[in-house]
């Protein structure tokens, strides 16, 4: 007899994460390799995050809290909300697709802008529901207005990523306001806001704000982007505590480890650590986005820590491959929804450096 599988997995898009550093060296034959592909901080976790993670190594032979307490009580303090109204997960990706599972049936309806990030399209094809994908608009920005027509009864779920990736546009919290008022309150909002802390439109606190007034919103942040730790994986959402205690239903147990809750917990302290990482983020922005127009390349104004940079009539695989050349790892607009692009995460003044060199070569 056959095993068969659950056709399920037949919808389920593959998920290409950028290339480990591991496997960018021996893949480009180079030990001295430069990799922008994966937005992750070029700078590591603030010291204190270093010195609670090594003591908290020590009880590695126990479990975790399964729910993840203290970190929920320092999110809560942060925000000046309830721990309930806080959940966790295994990074943002977790949180998105127990979301999914928890709210979505066959019938449902998950709309997202597209290109947007790249876990989106795993929503539906997990869940049975089906997906809606909706354009962006004129420079690379949510076009809510098209969104809204879109909404129908079966709509359960609403992802609206802003910054979005890959793109890097971001609308000010007053059109997200304008469009929550307008969504049907059947349907969840999940304002995935990864890279919140680097746009400079608004204070980031401003769309937590909209939580008082709008129940079905769901503000969506992680540890992994200005806190610099993506090797541990640390998500949370901001919610309803009926939203948390939905998502918290159909995960496995101690799904955020314990070293990843106890950097978490440290990270969030230091938000001054936090400002300093912006700042040095959005010097190295406007650096290379005036690089970038001095060879002829437009990309849209970034609100995050990467830019999303037209090929124009250069062939993608081919700047990629001569990036590769020069020992630098970007990622391609190919699998991310919008062929003809890379993006490019910005790195340290030195590496920024060499991947504008490296691209002003292969151009």
């Amino acid at each position: 007899m056959t095993v068969t599988f659950a056709q399920k997995l037949a919808r389920l898009p593959q998920y290409e994460a950028g290339m480990h550093e591991d496997a960018a060296r021996e893949a480009l034959g180079s030990e001295d390799v430069v990799k922008l592909a994966s937005n992750e901080s070029p700078w590591g976790p603030h010291p204190a995050v270093i010195e609670a993670v090594a003591g908290a190594a020590k009880g590695l032979n126990r479990y975790p809290d399964q729910h993840s307490r203290r970190l929920r009580r320092r999110i809560a303090e942060r925000f000046d909300t309830d721990p309930a109204r806080v959940a966790v997960g295994n990074g943002s990706c977790e949180i998105l697709l127990a979301a999914a599972e928890a709210l979505c049936e066959p019938g449902d309806e998950i709309l997202f802008a597209w290109p947007a990030f790249s876990i989106y399209p795993h929503l539906a094809a997990l869940s049975g529901a089906r997906e809606i994908r909706v354009p962006l608009a004129e420079g690379y920005v949510h076009d809510l207005d098209a969104m809204l027509a879109e909404v129908t009864a079966a709509t359960q779920l609403v992802c609206v990523c802003n910054p979005n990736n890959p793109t890097g546009t971001h609308l000010p919290a007053e059109r997200i306001a304008e469009f929550c008022a307008r969504v049907p309150d059947h349907v969840t909002v999940v304002l995935d806001e990864a890279y919140i802390e680097f746009q400079t439109n608004d204070d980031p606190d401003a769309t937590v704000d909209l939580l008082a007034d709008f129940p079905n919103l769901v503000v969506l942040r992680t540890f992994s982007k200005v806190h610099g730790l993506a090797g541990l994986r640390c998500g949370y959402a901001l919610c309803s505590a009926k939203f948390r205690g939905a998502v918290d239903a159909v995960r496995q147990p101690f799904s955020v480890n314990e070293l990843a809750q106890t950097a978490a917990a440290e990270a969030i302290l230091h938000a001054d650590d936090v400002a300093e990482r912006v700042e040095r983020t959005i010097v190295e922005r406007i650096f290379v986005a005036e690089r970038l127009r001095e060879l002829g390349l437009e990309p849209p104004e970034s609100q995050a820590n990467f830019s999303w940079i037209p090929l124009d009539d250069l062939d993608e695989a081919e700047v990629i491959r001569r990036l590769g050349e020069q020992g630098i790892v970007v990622r391609g607009g190919e699998g991310l929804g919008g062929p003809g692009h890379i993006r490019v995460t910005y790195g340290t003044r030195a590496q920024n450096v060499r991947f504008l060199d490296a691209l002003a070569a292969a151009t």
